[in-house]
C-alpha cells in the first residue's frame, strides 16, 4: 500500500457509513500506520497503543475529512499528535526515555521479517536500529515521513506546523545526526542511504512490503538553501559552504520583546562560552552579506557580514545587526563589541542593498563613479521575512531562491562567533534602553522653531516605541508625524495637509529601519536624484552630508558613533555669498524618568484629508520657503 491513491474508493464508501468499506480501509492501513509510528517511537507496546488510540480517532472523526484523496496525510497527522503528546507526558513523569528503550523487539514486527535473515546479517541490523534510537524523536519522525511515507516537504511542514525551509533543516540535521552514529561504528557517509532502507525494510509493515521499501539520493536531497543553513548553525568544528548564498522568502516574524535583550545578550555570552568552535572553508575569496527584511522589502533590514580571513580561507562573522542591537566581532582580540552604531562602509560609500530600486542605485553609482559602485543583483518580493545572502566576489553575486520563516530566531543568524569570545557592551544608556525622547530647538527664516520627539534605535524596540514628532514654527504652524499619519495644521488648529506616517523621518535618522544614520541621509537624496557629498576625517566621530537643491544647501553633522544627526543647516545660495536660512539641532535624552508632559506623544488628528505624497528629504526646504503644500 505504496500509495493515498489506493485508499480513496474505500474512503469516499466509508464516510457515507458503508461499514463494509470502512472495515477494508482499517485493515489494510493498520500495517502501514503501525509501521509509521514504530519508526518514530522505537517501542513496540507504546507504538500498537498509539495505532489503536489514531484507529478508533479516525472511525469517529472520518466524516469530517473533506478531500478523500487527504487521507494518508490526515491519518499521519492523527499519529503524529498522539506521538507529541506521549513526549511531552513522558517528559513531565520523568518515565523511561527513548534512549532506554530495549534492543531490536522479538515479537512483531521482527516475526515479518524472516526473509530479511538471508540478505542482512544480525548484527549490522542491530547497528543500524541502535543507531537510529539514539536519534531525537522529531528527527525519526522527519526521517520516517521523508524516505518511507515519500512526503513533500511541504506535506510535513504542514503536519508539524513548521516552513518547508525548517523541514528541510530538520532533514539535513537528522541525516547528520544518523551519520554520526553510524560513523562511531565505522561507516562512511556512503553507507547512509544503505542503513536508511535498511531500517525501512526493517519496520516494513509486512514481509511482502519489503522489496519495495528502498531510499534514493533524491528522497534525501533538501536543497542548497537548506544545506547552507544546516551547516551555518552546526556545532561541527569545520563547515563546507559550497553554495553561493540564497534568496529566502518567507511568510512571518514574531520579533523577541524588548524586554528580552539583556537576557538574549547573556545568553549570547553562555553560548560563546560553552559553544565549539564554528569554522566555515569558502570555495573562493569572497564575503558574504546577509539582507533579512522581518516586513516588505522596502522595510527595515537586519545585516550580517561574513568576512573571508586571505591567508587561512576561513570565514568569521564581523557584524551581525539584528533587531535588539549592532554587534562587531574583533577578532584580533576574540572580542564582540556591542556598539551604538550601525555599520558604514570605511569608503564611505552608500550601503547598498539587493531590494533597491534599478533608479536608486544607477544614481548612487553617477554619484560616487563605477570604480566604487557596488554590483548587486535586484531582487523583489512582495512577501514578508525575506532574506537575501549576497556573496561579493569577483564574478558578482548569485543569490538563490527557498522559503524561509522568522530567520531572527534561528541559532545560525543569533550566533556565529568562535568559542569563548568575550562580550564588550559599548552602549550609552539610551542604546541599551532601545529608544528615546529627543528634542529640536533652531530657527527658520527668522521665526523659532522647537519640537519633541521619540526615536527607536532597534527594531525590537519600534513595536512599542513608535517614532513620532513635533515640530511648532513660532505661533503658526503645528507639524505632527506619529503610526497614524502626518500633518501640517495653522494656528487654528486646522488641518493644512495630510500625508502618510514618517513623512517627516525623511532626511532625519531612522535607526530602527537598519541603516546608518549617514545612509539614511544620502539615499533619501538619491531616491530625489540629489546630487550629494561627504566630508569624514579619519578617526573623526563627526561627518558633513551636503545636498544640493538648486540654489539650496542641506547641511547635516552626524555623530558617527551615536548614528544620530546633531545639527541640520540649511543655506541659501544667490551667487556670491551663502545666507542661513534654517538651522536645527537635535538633543537626545540619555535619561527619560524625568521626562516631562513635554515629550507626551501627540494625539491622533483628523488625518481625513487625502493624503498627498510625501515630499521626501526635501521637505525642510520646501518648508523653509513656504511652499510645503
Amino acid at each position: 500500500m505504496d500509495n493515498n491513491r489506493d485508499y480513496i474508493e474505500l474512503v469516499e464508501h466509508a464516510r457515507f457509513g458503508d461499514r463494509e468499506s470502512l472495515d477494508n480501509l482499517a485493515q489494510r492501513v493498520r500495517g502501514r500506520l503501525y509501521a509509521y509510528v514504530y519508526r518514530i517511537m522505537l517501542r513496540d507496546d507504546i507504538s500498537h497503543d498509539i495505532v489503536q488510540e489514531s484507529m478508533l480517532e479516525m472511525f469517529n472523526n472520518l466524516d469530517k475529512l473533506e478531500k478523500a484523496d487527504r487521507f494518508w496525510p490526515w491519518l499521519c497527522g492523527i499519529a503524529f499528535n498522539k506521538i507529541r503528546h506521549h513526549y511531552k507526558k513522558e517528559l513531565r513523569h520523568r518515565t523511561v526515555s527513548i534512549s532506554d528503550a530495549g534492543d531490536w523487539p522479538q515479537g512483531e514486527p521482527r516475526d515479518r521479517q524472516t526473509g530479511l535473515t538471508a540478505l542482512v546479517g544480525e548484527e549490522l541490523k542491530q547497528i543500524v536500529f541502535n543507531a537510529m534510537r539514539e536519534l531525537k524523536p522529531q528527527h525519526r519522525a522527519v526521517l520516517a515521513m521523508r524516505c518511507y511515507e515519500e512526503m513533500q516537504y511541504s506535506q510535513i511542514a504542514q503536519l508539524m506546523g513548521s516552513s518547508e525551509l525548517n523541514i528541510r533543516v530538520l532533514f539535513y540535521r537528522a541525516k547528520e545526526a544518523l551519520h554520526k552514529q553510524l560513523s562511531r561504528k565505522g561507516f562512511g557517509k556512503g553507507f547512509l542511504l544503505s542503513a536508511l532502507a535498511l531500517f525501512g525494510r526493517m519496520t516494513a509493515p509486512s514481509e511482502a512490503a519489503v522489496p519495495s521499501v528502498t531510499v534514493t539520493a533524491a528522497a534525501t536531497d533538501v536543497g542548497m538553501a537548506a544545506t547552507l543553513v544546516g551547516v551555518a548553525s552546526s556545532k561541527t568544528t569545520v563547515i563546507t559552504l559550497a553554495t553561493a548564498g540564497a534568496l529566502i522568502v518567507g511568510v512571518m516574524l514574531a520579533p523577541l520583546p524588548l524586554d528580552k535583550a539583556v537576557a538574549w545578550t547573556n545568553a549570547l555570552q553562555q553560548k560563546l562560552t560553552k559553544s565549539s568552535s564554528v569554522v566555515a572553508h569558502l570555495s573562493s575569496d569572497r564575503d558574504e552579506y546577509w539582507y533579512y527584511y522581518p516586513a516588505k522589502a522596502d522595510g527595515p533590514v537586519m545585516t550580517r557580514l561574513m568576512k573571508q580571513q586571505p591567508q587561512t580561507k576561513q570565514s568569521y562573522c564581523q557584524w551581525l545587526e539584528n533587531d535588539h542591537a549592532n554587534y562587531y566581532f574583533d577578532k584580533t582580540s576574540n572580542t564582540i563589541r556591542i556598539n551604538n552604531y550601525r555599520m558604514w562602509r570605511s569608503n564611505l560609500t552608500v550601503c547598498r542593498l539587493p531590494t533597491d530600486d534599478p533608479n536608486l542605485t544607477e544614481f548612487l553609482t553617477k554619484v560616487e563613479g563605477e570604480g566604487k559602485s557596488e554590483k548587486t543583483e535586484y531582487v523583489t518580493s512582495e512577501h514578508n521575512g525575506l532574506l537575501v545572502i549576497v556573496e561579493q566576489n569577483e564574478t558578482g553575486s548569485h543569490p538563490h531562491i527557498t522559503h524561509h520563516y522568522n530567520v531572527l530566531d534561528e541559532e545560525y543568524f543569533r550566533y556565529d562567533w568562535l568559542a569563548g569570545a568575550k562580550v564588550v557592551d559599548n552602549r550609552d544608556a539610551m542604546h541599551k534602553r532601545g529608544w528615546t525622547y529627543f528634542r529640536v530647538t533652531g530657527f527658520m527664516n527668522g521665526e523659532e522653531v522647537s519640537g519633541t520627539g521619540r526615536i527607536p534605535f532597534v527594531y525590537a524596540a519600534d513595536r512599542q516605541y513608535h517614532p513620532w514628532l513635533r515640530l511648532h514654527v513660532a505661533n503658526r504652524l503645528e507639524i505632527i508625524d506619529n503610526i497614524a499619519g502626518s500633518g501640517i495644521y495653522d494656528a487654528d488648529r486646522r488641518t493644512f495637509i495630510t500625508y502618510p506616517a514618517d513623512t517627516f523621518f525623511k532626511g532625519l535618522a531612522r535607526p530602527w529601519m537598519g541603516l546608518h544614520t549617514i545612509d539614511t541621509i544620502r539615499r533619501d537624496a538619491a531616491e530625489q536624484q540629489l546630487w550629494f557629498e561627504t566630508k569624514h576625517a579619519p578617526g573623526s566621530s563627526k561627518a558633513d552630508v551636503i545636498l544640493n537643491h538648486q540654489q539650496d544647501k542641506i547641511v547635516y553633522i552626524i555623530d558617527m558613533e551615536k548614528d544620530v544627526i546633531e545639527k541640520i543647516t540649511i543655506l541659501k545660495s544667490d551667487g556670491t555669498s551663502q545666507k542661513t536660512k534654517a538651522e536645527l539641532k537635535f538633543f537626545y535624552l540619555d535619561d527619560v524618568e524625568q521626562a516631562g508632559d513635554e515629550f507626551a506623544e501627540p494625539r491622533e488628528k483628523d488625518y481625513g484629508k487625502p493624503q498627498r505624497q510625501g515630499p521626501g528629504v526635501l521637505w525642510l526646504v520646501r518648508l523653509a520657503g513656504g511652499d510645503l503644500n
